[in-house]
């Protein structure tokens, strides 16, 4: 009976045994889709680090790595051989001298670099053991000034670790040591790490860790003890290249400052004009010629023409259409305005020279040049014709205009000649500028520099148009243009002598153009007629058609200024 119950007994047990594996398998089954199978493609039992820092910073490394079991297929470790810094910048480790062996005998190895990864790959076959030799410069760091050992002796391996150690041979004493480990950037401390006193081999230790983390030491150094050997590497961005920081932001001020007193006291130094020492005189005047009357006389041989480019310094275009109305004025060209052909025409003037231009000799060489330019002897010339016909002496009638400012001794050098001197320099500085500026920042901080450069260049630019400077007799002659101006602005229209009114404020108007007030002494001619004809002749050197009047001449003349500045320095 007892054995029955025994047998019984270790039949149940059998049959629970295999109802458990049964359910155990079919688990496995239900669960096998949904969680894969864990698997590794490699391990390894010990790393062991051995590496010497010699005494000019360089690190040599060893290490041996045993494997657990099998070698895998292929071991793959990666070193990161830049470290970003705060600022735009990096660290960069240099590695050298890579190399593999495996049980005591060298193997196949390859190597390659992929941005700030350097990776070596080798097929371990059937060995137990390999060893990786390598050696980093740019390992020894400045940490507030003193030399740090920082490197990251575990890193990027392919297998799973189980245990770490390493020890580090120094060149002499060490100030403090320090070791992390875990996924790459941890603060997290090792298992251990110790040095004693005087030690020269700090030793650490870490574990397990796997595939891809890292156990990174430092160990600091007294000042002086080891040389400082890292590479740090500015990476290029808009806010470096033109830092705020404070050496490149003084010296682009500092610069600027400087070169702008610079650039002030040259044109004081030259491009001021001289005090006039004479007494300062009008070029013309309303002289009195009876009760209540008055007459308009030049002083002197002084055009409109000369006028306008003493006072701007330039000869611009109203300069030339008032010289070519001051010609008229003199008698030397009749300027008649011809009929339209309807309202919506366009107004054309014919130019001819007049027989009181047989003997020209009060003409000035630019107003020969004019004259015989717009109005050529024996013939008329159409206002809508010149442009044809002058394109090529338009500049020499500027050019002798300019060389008389130096022939009357109102200026030193021509200022045209002086405007480009000065311009072909700060273009060349500009130039220069553009390409430090481009060198700056493209390969430092100091961007702004470059900037206050490129400014300082313009500056140049803008003062070497104010640098042509008038003599002292250019000076007196300016001062008394603007007494004149004065005159045309204020002096009353109505005391002309009789008889003779439009004659001597027609011999106002060419001056009135160019320094200011034509718009009064035109309504003055207009004032001066006293009939409601047809005045199409009256003016000696200003004909209009068989119905214009003297009323019309505000418009005629203001039309006649326009079209010829267009047309003479039209391009």
């Amino acid at each position: 009976m007892h054995q029955r119950v025994q047998r019984l007994s270790t039949a149940a047990r059998m049959l629970a045994a295999a109802a458990a594996a049964a359910g155990v398998l079919l688990l496995g089954q239900v669960v096998g889709g949904v969680v894969p199978t864990a698997h590794a493609d490699g391990a390894a039992s010990t790393v062991e680090v051995t590496s010497t820092l010699d005494s000019k910073g360089v690190l040599k490394v060893q290490e041996k790595i045993t494997f657990s079991g099998s070698a895998p297929a292929q071991v793959q470790q990666s070193f990161e051989t830049s470290e970003s810094l705060i600022g735009n910048r990096s660290r960069e480790f240099d590695l050298s001298g890579i190399g593999v062996t495996a049980d005591a005998g060298t193997i196949r190895s390859s190597t390659s670099t992929d941005g700030d990864l350097t990776t070596l790959r080798f097929a371990p076959g059937s060995a137990k053991t390999a060893t990786v030799s390598y050696t980093v410069a740019g390992a020894v760091i400045s940490n507030g000034g003193n030399p740090t050992l920082h490197w990251r002796f575990l890193q990027g391996l392919s297998l799973s670790v189980r245990s770490f150690t390493a020890v580090v041979n120094i060149p002499g004493n060490f100030s403090y040591v320090n070791c992390t480990s875990g996924p790459p950037n941890t603060t997290t401390p090792c298992s251990s790490f110790s040095a004693g006193v005087g030690s020269q081999s700090p030793t650490f230790s870490d574990g397990p860790r796997g595939e891809g983390e890292v156990v990174a030491v430092e160990i600091g150094f007294p000042a002086g003890a080891v040389p400082i050997t890292e590479n740090i590497k500015e990476h290029w961005s808009f806010a470096r290249a033109f830092s705020v920081k404070p050496l490149p932001l003084g010296l682009a001020i500092g610069l600027l400052v400087l070169g702008g007193i610079g650039l002030l006291a040259a044109h004081r130094r030259i491009g001021r004009d001289v005090a006039p020492s004479d007494e300062i005189r009008k070029p013309a005047d309303f002289v009195p010629v009876g009760e209540g009357q008055s007459e308009f006389r030049v002083v002197g041989d002084i055009r409109p023409g000369h006028i306008g480019t003493v006072v701007d310094e330039r000869v611009d275009p109203i300069d030339v259409t008032a010289s070519l109305l001051d010609l008229a004025v003199r008698g030397h060209v009749l300027i008649t305005e011809l009929p339209t052909g309807s309202k919506y025409a366009r107004t054309d003037w014919r130019l001819t020279r007049t027989p009181a231009d047989q003997a020209p000799d009060d003409l000035r060489p630019f107003e020969r040049v004019l004259l015989d330019t717009v109005a050529p002897a024996g013939e008329g010339t159409l206002v809508s014709e010149l442009g044809h016909k002058v394109s090529g002496s338009v500049h020499l009638v500027q050019s002798e205009l300019y060389d008389e400012m130096v022939e009357n001794g109102w200026f030193q050098r021509r200022p045209d000649a002086t405007r480009n001197t000065w311009t072909q320099a700060a273009l060349a500085g500009l130039i220069a500028a553009a390409v430090i500026t481009a060198l700056l920042v493209i390969f430092t901080e100091f961007g702004l520099v470059g900037i206050a450069l490129i400014l300082l260049a313009l500056g140049l630019m803008f003062i070497g148009q104010e640098m042509p400077a008038r003599t002292a007799q250019g000076s007196a002659l300016l001062a008394g243009l603007g007494a004149l101006r004065s005159d045309l602005l204020t002096t009353p229209t109505d005391r002309m002598p009789p008889g003779r009114e439009l004659s001597e404020l027609s011999e106002v108007l060419p001056y009135a153009v160019v320094l200011g007030g034509a718009e009064r002494w035109l309504d003055a001619i207009v004032a001066a007629d006293d009939d409601d004809e047809p005045d199409s002749e009256d003016l000696s050197w200003y004909h209009g058609p068989s119905d214009w009047q003297l009323a019309d001449l505000p418009h005629s003349l203001r039309n006649f200024i326009v079209t010829v500045n267009g047309t003479l320095f039209s391009r």
